[in-house]
């Protein structure tokens, strides 16, 4: 009867602490930030970035930064307009030459805004 006590112990322990540890995590979550998006746009301008990687941060929503959001929603429209499915498959850059060009600009928006909102931060 003794073993038997002790085994059970021992067992609600482990079922105990297993349930604690799943009460008290938490779902890890992903937030974007603007290094991200700036590190992307640098890939797909140099034509290193896959539609794999670029689908994936650029079609998820960022919802603790209207700018931010605003960004992606730009960089999502100028893929519509000038990306090409498939076009990196065949070793040809993300976008066309003209949607080169925009992506440029909207990262250099987006540094701006980054350096601004840092010298902000830091006076």
């Amino acid at each position: 009867m003794a073993l038997f006590l002790l085994v059970f112990a021992v067992c609600l322990v482990i079922f105990g602490g297993m349930v604690a540890i799943m009460l008290l995590s938490h779902t890890p979550r992903f937030r974007t930030e603007p290094d991200h998006l700036l590190m992307l746009f640098d890939k797909a301008l140099a034509s290193e970035v896959g539609e794999t990687e670029w689908n994936t941060l650029i079609d998820y929503p960022i919802r603790h930064d209207d700018t931010l959001d605003g960004v992606r929603r730009r960089a999502k429209r100028i893929m519509e307009e000038h990306g090409r499915h498939g076009r990196v498959a065949r070793g040809k850059p993300l976008l066309d030459a003209s949607g080169q060009e925009e992506l440029g600009a909207l990262r250099q928006h987006l540094a701006a805004h980054t350096a601004l909102k840092r010298r902000q931060r830091e006076t």
